[in-house]
């Protein structure tokens, strides 16, 4: 009889334990779902907050005035804003790839052996672009130097995307 009653006495407590576990289960899984409501329901301050036409201008100054390194990395992601701007189809990938093909990421690098140099136009920069193609293929709002990079760097992208669809498909001397 005993162990019967102590039976009894486990398995009410048990149930009971059982009972509260799921009210708390229940209780958090409600809280939890409000909480998770709310947040997609509310915006925060920053959503909130419609642009007005005064402000558009000066967010878009902002934009237009990203801070790029001075290196190849830098190089490489102002050229691929201005590439996305312009509608020049190009990856960070295909670019540095190219990139370090042609120059090993030497702005300055000149090839002086090739035909275009025996013929007194030798490839330079990023890309190892000509002078020709560069005019060429030039983007308008980078300088108008063969060997700055980001102008390099666009305008080879420019004649890649006109005759291979894509720096990005290009890998070997073009």
């Amino acid at each position: 009889m005993a162990s019967t009653q102590t039976q009894t006495q486990t398995r009410s407590g048990r149930s009971g334990r059982i009972a509260r576990l799921r009210k708390l289960s229940v209780a958090g899984i409600a809280t939890a779902g409000t909480a998770a409501a709310a947040l997609t329901l509310i915006p925060s301050p920053a959503q909130a907050a419609e642009p007005t036409a005064a402000s558009a201008p000066a967010a878009k100054a902002a934009q237009d005035k990203k801070d790029y390194p001075e290196n190849l990395d830098g190089w490489i992601r102002e050229s691929l804003d201005i590439m996305k701007a312009k509608g020049i189809p190009g990856s960070y990938e295909g670019l540095h790839r190219n990139i370090m093909r042609e120059s090993a990421g030497d702005p300055n690098a000149q090839n002086d052996w090739d035909i275009n140099a025996q013929n007194g136009t030798p490839s330079k920069g990023l890309l190892q672009v000509i002078q020709p193609t560069f005019d060429a293929y030039h983007v308008a709002g980078t300088e108008k130097d063969l060997t700055d990079p980001v102008a390099n760097i666009t305008a080879a992208a420019n004649y890649a995307a006109d005759r291979y669809g894509s720096i990005d498909n290009v890998d070997s001397a073009y």
